[in-house]
């Protein structure tokens, strides 16, 4: 046998598993890809309305299309880089940070906004209604589409004069480029053409704009924030051991960034200073500034019950519209949940175990800052299912939690509270008193 295609094979194969790793890494989280959410995206529509001469009208839609990652405020900054010398003449229901340098305009109507990259955010609740527009003032929140249908899109219209440059192989209207949606965590692609939007105002006939073009942006967690943002500690009745947060799981005290403070009751004045990004929590071991706690509470004959804890220990910044998704296999078999609302998840066909836990509008919907208060908790009860449930190697545990589309740190597995010895012997036992109770009969035939 011929040693050099032996030591060919061993090369192609480590290449092959290199090949392997290296895709794996690539749609891994920290990329954009969400395995619990594979088609999540927020999606920029941008609608031609009507061509002026000088001027175009177009709408602009921004839509979350994610299950369970919202916007949250201060929201959306939508930002983009015309290709010529375009400048808005005017909006409805947005406005742009800064006008620009509008000198070349005479006279007293000058343009609403000549910036060349220019930022454009929502208006606020309560606007006016001659700057409105229909489903927009919404302050930049977008919620998940689990939460709330009604409220996971934005719209604003703008009328804008062309570009005085010609673009070779443009189609009938120029496109922005470089568009940005000013959130931590979010990288938008180039836009492409898709078919036009059609609309009706009667329901009988309708009408269709005269191009449609969209941007897709993706979320990436470490692009966020290469630290995580909360952690989880675990629990149970069958054993006294508390296994909390790993240690440094967000960060550790004493690194750059890491701005804490011991005590409670902290005056807001009396917080250290913090760049307008970065937090200040509670000093703990783990500095995270969320905390997910999972209790098996409780076992019955055939349920039974968890209490699920998130604490807020951010000092400086309350959470509204908070979600949580939770990974286990017998979240299939939920059979109540309390004072929380709960929606499964089934992103992988009948597959059903994930679900998302979010809270009661005007009761527990914002999870206020680190306190007395900054704290939710809900209680769950599950079926158990028949040859599958057991206390044994924590399996009752959660596989993975995410809070607001972060993913947390969890425990690691072999720290996971277990049964203790003399449940242990007791199940032994009685699995050896079974044993022989079957098998007297056929000693005494024996016999």
């Amino acid at each position: 046998m011929n040693p050099f295609s032996v030591v060919d094979q061993r090369s192609m194969a480590n290449i092959l598993i290199f090949i392997f790793f290296s895709i794996i890494v690539s749609i891994s989280p920290s990329y954009g890809y969400d395995p619990l959410d594979p088609l999540g995206n927020i999606t920029i529509k941008w609608d031609f309305l009507s061509d002026n001469g000088d001027t175009v009208d177009v709408k602009v839609s921004i839509y979350n299309l994610q299950l369970f990652r919202h916007v949250e405020e201060p929201g959306w900054k939508l930002g983009w880089a015309w290709r010529g010398d375009e400048v808005i003449w005017a909006m409805l229901g947005a406005e742009a940070t800064e006008q620009g340098n509008c000198t070349r305009f005479r006279g007293q109507n000058k343009p609403h906004c000549c910036e060349k990259e220019p930022v454009i955010i929502d208006l606020m609740p309560g606007t006016p209604y001659n700057l409105q527009t229909a489903n927009c003032c919404k302050g930049g929140v977008l919620t998940s589409i689990t939460q709330d249908l009604t409220k996971y899109g934005a719209t604003f219209q703008m009328n804008y004069a062309k570009s005085s440059q010609y673009f070779p192989g443009a189609s009938n209207f120029s496109m922005p480029e470089n568009f940005t949606l000013g959130i931590p965590g979010y990288s938008c692609g180039t836009s492409f053409q898709v078919p036009p939007t059609k609309f009706t105002k009667d329901g009988h006939r309708w009408q269709q704009v005269l191009e449609t073009w969209n941007v897709t942006c993706i979320y990436s967690q470490f692009l966020a924030s290469p630290a995580p943002k909360c952690c989880v500690s675990l629990s149970s009745f069958y054993n006294s051991t508390i296994v909390p947060c790993p240690i440094c799981s967000c960060n550790c005290q004493g690194l750059p960034g890491a701005n804490c403070v011991n005590s409670d009751k902290s005056s807001v004045l009396q917080l250290p200073q913090a760049h307008e990004t970065e937090t200040v929590v509670r000093c703990t071991h783990h500095m995270c500034p969320i905390r997910v706690h999972w209790h098996v509470k409780q076992s019955y004959k055939e349920y039974w019950r968890v209490k699920i804890t998130i604490t807020n220990l951010n000092l400086v910044k309350n959470y509204s519209q908070w979600n949580l998704v939770v990974l286990h296999p017998n979240l299939r078999s939920i059979t109540r949940v309390f004072s929380f609302n709960y929606q499964p998840l089934k992103i992988y066909g009948n597959l059903n175990d994930t679900g998302m836990f979010w809270g009661l509008e005007y009761y527990n919907d914002l999870l206020l800052a680190h306190g007395d208060n900054g704290n939710v908790q809900t209680e769950v009860l599950l079926h158990k299912d028949r040859g599958e449930f057991t206390f044994k190697e924590g399996w009752t545990f959660p596989r993975k939690i995410s809070f607001n589309g972060d993913e947390c740190v969890m425990p690691s597995p072999d720290a996971y509270p277990r049964l203790p010895n003399t449940a242990m012997a007791t199940t032994t036992t009685t699995s050896i008193i079974i044993f022989f109770s079957m098998s007297l009969p056929l000693l005494s035939i024996l016999i």
